[in-house]
């Protein structure tokens, strides 16, 4: 892990970074909420059509996002990944409280760090798979005491395997709260963490504020009605590029329902509008070159 070729721990072993190919670096091919009531992904058969899908379009691999009690179905992946030719890597990590019953938390307060350290060392319970990446979440604009347990826990986590720290932004807020914790207070390197969602708060000056600290910036999913994604994206990746921080910058789909675009999407329509407006070259280098640098396990 800490040698010059980084590996990443995909769902059938690790393998070299630079054999990931063109990479979704946020997506779900699993998951499941309360918050998500009747809209889970959990059908396998329509799981295998996406990735299939984003296969024939090029696609090499997939970074699940869903972390720790959130409908993972591990012992699927790797059966997926092997009869469909992509690169799968799972999460461990927990996302916001609302997206878990109570009990549940209660009964895992004490030992986060351990449970992240062991589904990324030993496998996810039940299914011998390794988690590859450490996936936490913040909230609106701040984090409240379950984001800053489970990022403190996070990091314990990933001094101990190398693993990067994925997390979540709420509507693309609180990027530089949960940069001053992680990597000011937690010491976790900047380059070890990856910010989700930053195409829902078009805030130019909060992006390249991340940018420039050394964090990846991850732009993934689709419009929604109340997110100013798809037509603020080039602008926001443009301005990035420009200012020196195109080595920063990962696409994804986040597929988190079942009428989500997703991951064929990523690669039938928004690569092709930011190949016309950004350039080919740059849109590669965020699919292919950045990925291996972004989820190479390494301290």
């Amino acid at each position: 892990m800490t040698g010059s070729t980084p590996v990443v721990r995909t769902v059938r072993g690790d393998v070299p970074a630079t054999e990931l190919g063109v990479v979704d670096s946020h997506d779900h091919l699993f998951i499941r909420s309360p918050q998500l009531p009747g809209k889970e992904l959990d059908d396998v058969r329509e799981a295998g059509a996406r990735l299939a899908a984003f296969r024939d379009l090029g696609g090499g691999t997939v970074i699940q996002w869903t972390p720790h009690g959130m409908g993972r179905k591990a012992d699927q992946l790797p059966t997926l990944s092997e009869r469909l030719g992509v690169h799968v890597v799972a999460a461990t990590g927990m996302h916001q409280a609302a997206h878990y019953f109570p009990e549940s938390l209660a009964a895992l307060r004490g030992s986060l760090a351990g449970l992240f350290v062991r589904e990324i060392t030993e496998g996810i319970h039940g299914s011998g798979v390794r988690a590859g990446l450490i996936k936490v979440a913040g909230g609106f604009h701040g984090l409240d005491e379950h984001a800053r347990l489970t990022m403190r826990a996070a990091a314990k986590a990933h001094r101990r395997t190398g693993a990067a720290i994925a997390v979540h932004l709420e509507l693309g807020t609180g990027a530089l709260d949960v940069l001053d914790l992680l990597c000011g207070e937690l010491e976790v390197a900047p380059d070890r963490v990856i910010l989700g969602h930053l195409n829902r708060s078009p805030d130019f000056t909060a992006h390249r504020q991340a940018a420039e600290a050394g964090a990846y910036l991850a732009f993934d999913g689709p419009s929604r009605a109340n997110h100013a994604t798809d037509w603020r994206m080039p602008d926001a990746i443009g301005a990035l590029a420009d200012a020196g921080h195109a080595d920063r910058l990962l696409l994804g789909g986040d597929t988190v329902t079942p009428d989500t675009p997703g991951m064929p999407h990523l690669l039938r329509r928004v690569r092709p509008r930011l190949e016309l407006t950004l350039g080919k070259e740059l849109v590669e280098r965020i699919l292919i070159g950045n990925p291996p640098g972004a989820f190479g396990l390494r301290r």
